[in-house]
């Protein structure tokens, strides 16, 4: 991932704070940092489909985050000082999660449509839509996952031996 050409390009990048069952980010988080990359993270809105990508001032910042009833770290509800990325400059890469992918850049995520909501409210940012990189183990890879009209595909899949 840090090796990548577009991670080495992009100057504002959202990540997400994984989960036990997730590839896991913390790395990732400690590099943008180090490179003096702007890092953004999601906060979900329950009982919605409506998530926001919020900056964080360091990787240190996340033990200030609160835990949701999904067990997800987050900025607080009433968190209103952070930065969010549509807000100011945009985003210039999103990495995102997905329970399961196919090779044609189909994403399963969890159901709610928060990533799918988000890009189509980026495409309306001057900035554009972000490139999008999903994070998987192999076996997230499968032949086709099922898909509706409101999927936004994922520009590339980093997986092992991929």
């Amino acid at each position: 991932v840090i090796g990548h050409p577009k991670y080495q390009e992009s100057k504002r990048i959202a990540i997400f704070l994984s989960m036990p069952d997730e590839i896991q980010t913390e790395e990732i988080i400690k590099d943008l940092f180090k490179q003096g990359k702007e890092c953004f993270i999601p906060r979900y809105k329950p009982h919605s489909n409506h998530m926001d990508m919020l900056k964080l001032s360091s990787a240190e910042d996340i033990s200030s985050l609160t835990l949701t009833s999904w067990n997800i770290l987050q900025p607080s509800d009433d968190d209103s000082v952070r930065e969010e990325a549509l807000a100011g400059g945009g985003l210039d890469l999103i990495f995102m999660p997905g329970l399961g992918f196919d090779k044609k850049g189909n994403r399963l995520g969890r159901g709610k449509g928060y990533y799918d909501t988000y890009l189509e409210r980026c495409m309306k940012h001057p900035s554009g839509k972000p490139y999008t990189i999903a994070l998987a183990f192999r076996e997230q890879i499968c032949e086709s996952v099922p898909v509706t009209e409101n999927d936004v595909q994922v520009d590339e899949i980093l997986y092992e031996d991929c």
